[in-house]
């Protein structure tokens, strides 16, 4: 019994040695990967800067003024290109083309609905209210 008890002693103890390793090496194991992650990240914040400082670079008002000059022949804005709100032409009146294709079909013509015809069948019977005479 005693031996039994020695024996079952030195399997606990092979087994919790075993699972204390494993933890170790795991635990290794993942805080190398944080420490991967963390250098990453930090490139990756240093390559957005200096991407950052290139378009910076890119969008100086100086550049963009020299290469409009370059390649775009833009003028100096004269006087005579100035006019007054009151020297615009009035805006064309609105119209609507589906209206003018149905007038041109003979479509434009008000129709009548069954709610008119209803209200003239009660105009000509006497005793018959609409809903407005109610």
């Amino acid at each position: 019994m005693v031996r039994w008890l020695n024996v079952m002693a030195v399997v606990a103890l092979l087994g919790s040695a075993v699972y204390a390793y494993r933890t170790k090496y795991e635990t290794i194991f993942y805080a190398e990967q944080i420490v991967k992650l963390k250098n990453q990240n930090q490139r990756e914040r240093e390559a957005i800067a200096v991407m950052q400082a290139e378009w910076a670079h890119l969008t100086r008002p100086t550049r963009i003024q020299s290469l409009s000059d370059q390649h775009l022949d833009l003028k100096q804005l004269t006087v005579d290109q100035i006019v007054q709100v009151t020297d615009l032409p009035d805006q064309p009146p609105r119209q609507d083309s589906i209206a003018k294709k149905l007038e041109l079909l003979g479509l434009g013509d008000m129709t009548s609905t069954p709610r008119d015809a209803r209200n003239a069948a009660a105009a000509t019977t006497p005793g018959i209210r609409t809903r407005q005479e109610r």
